[in-house]
């Protein structure tokens, strides 16, 4: 078996390089990890991108026959899931995230149910608290896993709260037929019930080093979930507060929810616009279209900080939008979410 052992670094945004030796055989990630390089990652299957870098020197390449979520033009571009990526020469790697980041390693808590409300016609507003004992961190926009009693499996959401709400969480579930999650909130869920939840995981979050520029965020039915998060986390940062627009849009108005708690912020925040969109059967008050096109001239400049999240059609659609419309590529961050059932 060939072990031949290559060097690789890794580049993080605020500075700080970290090297490791990997054998050929070894994936990129598992070797980061054995020599405590802090890394996000989460499923280690190539399905989830969390661990997603880019090549920025030498030679590496996905493990044969590794199935993995990554475009073909993404791949020739550089970019690699480390969780599948073995290096056959010394090479060097450029993640989105600071050194202090993947530090604070997803957990395994108990958390209790308070409150389970329906919001719209099909999402829910699920509060949590953590068991006496059981703690936690997060960065706004981070995601975590909450197994579904009764149903074996375990469904990914990100909290509406914020670390400084604490024990509390809130996750914004969009109810689907059949779902095992909107099963159990419709038809069995019960305060007080005890569920095991681990987190956090995943590279979309706030950065904190780029919390005094402009902020652009669009979201797309319960994307606005982590978009909430990241709002409230600006307001209860200390310092002046920057301009900020909201983009959020459902298919129908009966579909939209939170809008007295984003008009509660835009109260809050008066740096805060917020775009209230709907795709038919438009009122009064209401932009008639995606959240992308509720996007202008003068909404984006060249250091304007974006946050989308939503379905992969949507987040395309802004992407292309913001930097038609001035955004700098680097500054556009996204979390696309898929339906589980």
């Amino acid at each position: 078996m060939n072990d031949k052992q290559h060097q690789v670094t890794v580049n993080f945004s605020d500075g700080v390089s970290r090297s490791f030796s990997v054998a050929e055989q070894t994936s990129i990630l598992d070797a980061a990890l054995a020599a405590q390089i802090p890394l996000l990652y989460q499923c280690r299957s190539g399905s989830c991108s969390s661990c997603i870098a880019q090549l920025a020197d030498g030679d590496a390449c996905t493990r044969p026959g590794a199935s993995s979520t990554l475009l073909a033009s993404e791949y020739s571009a550089g970019q690699r899931l480390l969780c599948l990526c073995q290096a056959q020469s010394d090479c060097t790697f450029d993640v989105a995230y600071s050194s202090e980041v993947g530090s604070a390693t997803a957990q395994q808590v108990h958390v209790f149910v308070n409150a389970v409300e329906r919001i719209a016609s099909n999402v829910m507003r699920l509060t949590l608290e953590l068991a006496d004992g059981d703690w936690l961190e997060f960065r706004p926009g981070q995601f975590m896993q909450i197994e579904v009693p009764g149903y074996g499996v375990v469904r990914s959401y990100s909290p509406s709260s914020t670390a400084a709400q604490l024990p509390k969480l809130e996750f914004l579930v969009r109810l689907l037929p059949g779902g095992a999650m909107s099963g159990y909130l419709e038809e069995k869920a019960t305060t007080e019930d005890v569920l095991t939840l681990s987190g956090p995981y995943g590279a979309f979050f706030l950065r904190e080093e780029k919390r005094r520029a402009p902020h652009v965020f669009v979201a797309g039915g319960t994307g606005l979930a982590p978009i909430l998060s990241m709002i409230d986390a600006l307001r209860q940062g200390s310092g002046r507060k920057p301009p900020m627009l909201l983009s959020f849009g459902c298919a129908v108005p009966d579909a939209l929810f939170c809008l007295e708690d984003i008009e509660l912020r835009q109260q809050w925040l008066p740096s805060l616009e917020a775009r209230i969109c709907v795709d038919r059967e438009p009122r009064d008050g209401l932009h008639h279209g995606s959240p992308v096109s509720a996007l202008r001239e003068g909404d984006v400049s060249a250091d304007t900080v974006a946050y989308l999240c939503g379905p992969q059609p949507m987040i395309d659609a802004a992407t292309a939008r913001l930097i038609e419309l001035g955004a700098d590529p680097a500054n556009i961050f996204a979390e696309q979410f898929v339906a589980s059932h």
